[in-house]
């Protein structure tokens, strides 16, 4: 490897996976609900509407949370926080420690239930002013925090 080679990305918690293809499921579960109700009250042929969003709701459910897992990526440097994502889309975001102004850490209740958290990190500026890191384990949250706060104090002293 050489200098200007980027470092190893750190991928997220495995959890991730879990929580989104939750978090997914029930997103789409109004439309499989909805195709439900059309086909009970018989405004469509049995099966005609039902089974294909059924069939969607299943695939983006249990393959989509793998792909965007294995998609996302972080380093955290000692003056700098690198966060990868994406696929088609790619994103390659660099936050300067000296460029923060708040750091959040986040849990819904199903990231609760598995440990995991939410890092969102506000910097200056209008354009891409929040970067956010979700399926983090609680705990390296809650010390990206502390390591990044601690930085930031060092740099004004």
């Amino acid at each position: 490897m050489t200098d200007d080679a980027p470092p190893e990305l750190t991928p997220l918690d495995p959890a991730f996976i879990t929580t989104s293809r939750i978090a997914t499921a029930l997103g789409l579960l109004p439309f499989v609900i909805g195709a439900a109700v059309l086909e009970l009250t018989k405004l469509l042929p049995p099966g005609s509407f039902l089974v294909p969003m059924f069939l969607v709701y299943a695939f983006v459910a249990f393959t989509v949370p793998a792909r965007k897992y294995r998609h996302w990526g972080y380093v955290m440097g000692t003056d700098q926080l690198r966060v990868v994502r994406g696929y088609m889309f790619y994103n390659d975001t660099i936050v300067p420690f000296g460029r923060i102004q708040h750091i959040d850490v986040d849990q819904g209740p199903i990231d609760r239930r598995y440990g995991l958290s939410k890092l969102t990190v506000h910097t200056a500026g209008n354009h891409n002013s929040t970067v956010t890191l979700p399926g983090l384990a609680h705990a390296d949250a809650l010390a990206m925090r502390a390591a990044m706060r601690a930085a930031i104090r060092q740099e004004i002293l």
